[in-house]
């Protein structure tokens, strides 16, 4: 058996799992500085670069800034998450 169907059958899911399967889905990113990025996921690399579309810069939970595209460099990145709620509902 390969690699891959083992990993299949066991349920399993690695960081790499999860990462492709919130590609298209709303996310929330935070920055080392605290600071937290939310929109959609574009796209990611092994670097955790970071491509988002329709995104919100939101400050100590205060909304700064929106933006139609943004990217973040994979250094600044402390985590991904998924978003519980769509990004019209607001905080």
């Amino acid at each position: 058996m390969s690699a891959t169907a083992e990993k299949g059958s066991s349920g399993t899911k690695t960081p790499a799992d999860f990462l492709k399967s919130i590609r298209g889905r709303p996310v929330v990113v935070k920055l080392n500085s605290g600071v937290d990025y939310r929109g959609i996921l574009a796209c990611l690399d092994g670097y955790m670069n970071i491509a988002m579309e329709q995104t919100e810069e939101y400050v100590n939970g205060q909304l700064k800034n929106k933006y139609g595209d943004a990217f973040i460099r994979g250094n600044n990145v402390l985590y991904i998450s998924t978003s519980k709620r769509t990004l019209a509902e607001g905080a």
